[in-house]
């Protein structure tokens, strides 16, 4: 949206500078794109005077004129038939950059005489097309701005133009006087009520205007006048200006007219020919397939359903979004029926879209404009029709009704100050509605018919927080509240967090990715059924609900190996999908390691990770959400772990509260990853929740009883793990054995090929008294014979 200052003040009183204006606007909503000041680019541009001008030695249409500058005299080569003596020109010195030439010029000689600048046109300066000529200029002193000058002479040439964005929801601000309101409302100035014209018809119109049922609930209502003996032609030179200076061309004064209100009130209007109308117009949805050649001379086709309106059984405009080109208005039209109507947003959306027509009018009707504002634009038309090109109107035609959009909401006045945070007094709140078009009953705020988008109680809330400006906030420490405070957080909340903040404290770098990939990486992953397939995926890479985190952390980590990154520590925390129901995902923390611990150094530090590295990084997590200490290490992982070189941490064969290992080959291969690599998933909610609900820690608690260790090698089949002996020894009393551990391993030998020597330590930690060597001896026995029959080993001797 463009628009003047000057354009602004029309419906602005105010004293604010450039400077106020545009920092209220963005402050507003109203975000301040572009200011486009031409007197910044005529800056050094100054007024001279040609005291002598004489015809060059060697050309006949080249005249050397001596010219009287602000720093003496100088010499000009001027080839521009009006230079004369005793004139006023404008005068670019040596080093200025011409914009409408796009040349810095220099001192040279043009047919052997030297030229110390050169005077400009109005087409040199983007000022104008006029290039037949030099600036003559009336009255003006020597070495005076020329910007200077026009700012006294032809303020509009010199104006600046303000561009701002305007958000879907503010339709009123895509006129001059909704933007004006809102400066007023902020106490920028006073908002200048519009005169409200009424013309009077003198006889009854002529062309009947009908809406067809099926149409009635995309055309609310249709206003008609036509206006005889107009007489048409250039529009005066201040509409020219206005409309030009926000990069309209002008056309013609019934044009400019309709153009000059669609930015002036946001009131898109449409003149067609009266005497290339054909009986009456009737507004109708279209069948398809008709065509239309529209204003900008294209040749459109109309898409079954469109709006569009009719004479003679002929399309002859595109309702509220182009006219057509055969109805149009020229310098031979002398009758006009002037158009205002309230489209329904929808209609003129869809149209628009499907015909690939993008007009100032669809822009407008499309977000919605004023309905109530309808009647009194046609009057306001009407009247600056007859001021420009005379004419006698007709009585106005009607078709359908001004949609009620009547609505009032209840204004809180103390809920807005708490959702603002500021002390703003209901006497304000009051005062700052009123100044943007509402009016208070009560406290029921009823809406103003220019703005759609006020929808609740809530958007009054809004409004009175933009005007007042939450630039004014001022920063205040939160109360503190009475007793301890309700945990915010759920329980689960607080784990992710917990886990989150341990393996960023690991070194790991948190990954954000899709929830969503392809079915082929899926697959990989256990997943990839159609149960978890998305019905509209944005793309075919993710078209399938993720399984694993993995999925994720693999591709980041290819992409980061593509870009010369090759030791990696990522990880994630968000949910996986083991199917498409509400409840069936479960919330995950993965972890990947790629190539080594880190960089080389001298001292040899640097190793490639392996699995124990994963291992230890899941347990540190699991440490972290209070996950029992005691687990089982066991194998039997998924398939996307190397089957050797991984395993499960479990409190029991289904009880599984994370896997660790290194990542199958075949997988990292699809995936595009170059190996070594480990990984573990930590599954978070698999944890068992403390029972309590304290939140302090528990008092530190120190065994002040001897623990005892005892060693036993056993001698097993070669293919056991040494897992199972683990396991098995730490079954034999939970309660008294605190830890087991292998610390040696002999293969062969006087074994025999197929047998192998485990030995263990199990440390003893009594709980209540000191054991005694017969306690010891009957808990030993125990731990050989679950071992043996875990294992079909024999205790070595």
């Amino acid at each position: 949206m463009k628009f003047t200052l000057s354009w602004l003040k029309e419906h602005l009183d105010t004293e604010a500078s450039l400077d106020d204006i545009l920092y209220a606007l963005t402050d507003l909503g109203l975000e301040v794109e572009g200011v486009e000041n031409p007197a910044e680019a005529l800056k050094g541009f100054k007024l001279v005077k040609v005291r002598e001008a004489v015809g060059h030695p060697d050309a006949d249409k080249l005249r050397v004129c001596t010219v009287d500058t602000d720093e003496g005299e100088t010499q000009i080569v001027c080839g521009a038939p009006n230079a004369r003596a005793g004139i006023t020109a404008v005068l670019a010195k040596p080093g200025m950059y011409i914009p409408g030439l796009d040349i810095t010029i220099s001192v040279g000689k043009i047919r052997g005489v030297e030229s110390f600048g050169m005077m400009a046109s109005m087409r040199e300066l983007n000022l104008g097309e006029d290039h037949d000529g030099i600036i003559e200029l009336e009255g003006g002193e020597i070495g005076m701005e020329f910007a200077d000058y026009l700012a006294q002479h032809d303020p509009s040439k010199v104006e600046p133009v303000i561009e701002i964005a305007i958000t879907p929801n503010r339709p009123d601000a895509l006129g001059v006087h909704g933007i004006a309101r809102d400066l007023a409302a902020r106490g920028l100035g006073t908002l200048k009520t519009p005169a409200t014209p009424t013309v009077a018809g003198a006889f009854a119109n002529p062309i009947s205007v009908t809406i067809e049922d099926a149409a009635k609930d995309g055309c609310f209502v249709f206003a008609g006048r036509l206006i005889k003996g107009v007489k048409n032609g250039p529009s005066p030179q201040w509409l020219q200006d206005r409309l030009t200076a926000i990069g309209l061309r002008p056309i013609s004064a019934l044009v400019d007219v309709t153009n000059f209100f669609t930015y002036d009130r946001n009131r898109p209007l449409h003149v067609f020919d009266a005497g290339k109308v054909e009986g009456g117009l009737s507004i109708h949805r279209a069948k398809g397939g008709e065509t239309l050649v529209a204003l900008d001379e294209k040749t459109y086709t109309m898409p079954e359903g469109a709006m569009v309106i009719s004479s003679g059984g002929k399309v002859e405009s595109v309702a509220g979004v182009m006219g057509g080109l055969e109805t149009g208005c020229t310098d031979d039209t002398v009758d006009v029926f002037v158009e205002a109507a309230v489209w329904n947003t929808l209609d003129i959306a869809k149209s628009g879209r499907a015909l690939k027509i993008n007009s100032d009018a669809r822009y407008r009707n499309e977000r919605g404009i004023d309905p109530a504002y309808n009647m009194q634009a046609m009057e306001d038309a009407t009247a600056m029709i007859l001021d420009l090109c005379g004419g006698t109107p007709s009585e106005v035609v009607v078709a359908g009704d001004v949609p009620d959009v009547r609505r009032a909401y209840p204004l809180d006045t103390d809920r807005v100050q708490s959702l603002v945070g500021m002390e703003i007094t209901p006497a304000r709140q009051v005062e700052i509605l009123t100044a943007l078009g509402f009016e208070m009953d009560g406290d029921m705020a009823k809406v103003p018919s220019w703005r759609p988008d006020v929808l609740g109680s809530a958007d009054l809330v809004e409004e009175v927080a933009r005007v007042e400006s939450l630039t004014h906030l001022e920063p205040k420490p939160l109360s503190r509240p009475t007793g301890v405070a309700k945990q915010i957080q759920t329980p689960m909340q607080v784990r992710e967090s917990a886990a989150r903040h341990t393996a960023a404290a690991l070194g790991y770098n948190e990954c954000v990715t899709y929830s969503f990939v392809d079915e082929k990486s899926a697959q990989l992953f256990g997943g990839g059924s159609d149960a978890v397939k998305l019905q509209n995926p944005i793309s075919s890479e993710m078209s399938h609900m993720r399984p694993d985190l993995l999925i994720g952390l693999l591709q980041a980590a290819s992409r980061n190996q593509a870009r010369g990154f090759s030791d990696l520590a990522l990880f994630e925390c968000g949910p996986a999908f083991h199917g498409g129901e509400p409840g069936e995902q479960h919330v995950q923390l993965g972890g990947l390691l790629v190539g080594a611990t880190g960089p080389k150094d001298v001292h040899g530090a640097r190793r490639m990770i392996d699995l124990f590295d994963a291992k230890a990084d899941a347990e540190a997590v699991l440490a972290a959400i209070g996950a029992p200490a005691k687990a089982q290490i066991m194998r039997d992982t998924a398939a996307w772990f190397h089957p050797g070189r991984s395993g499960k941490i479990c409190l029991g064969p289904k009880k599984v509260l994370a896997q660790f290992g290194e990542v199958h080959p075949k997988v990292l291969k699809q995936m595009g990853v170059k190996g070594p690599a480990v990984a573990f998933t930590v599954y978070l909610e698999a944890a068992p929740m403390p029972r309590g609900t304290k939140v302090a820690r528990s008092a530190f608690f120190t065994n002040d009883l001897q623990a005892v260790e005892r060693d036993f090698a056993f001698v097993v089949d070669k293919t056991v793990n040494a897992l199972d002996v683990v396991n098995a020894a730490g079954g034999a009393d939970k309660a008294l054995i605190e830890e087991v551990r292998v610390f040696d391993e002999f293969i062969g030998g006087s074994l025999g090929e197929d047998k192998k020597s485990l030995a263990i330590t199990v440390r003893i930690q009594p709980t209540e008294a000191t054991l005694k060597e017969k306690d010891l001896d009957e808990l030993s026995a125990k731990v050989v014979a679950k071992v043996e029959k875990a294992t079909g080993g024999t205790l070595r001797g």
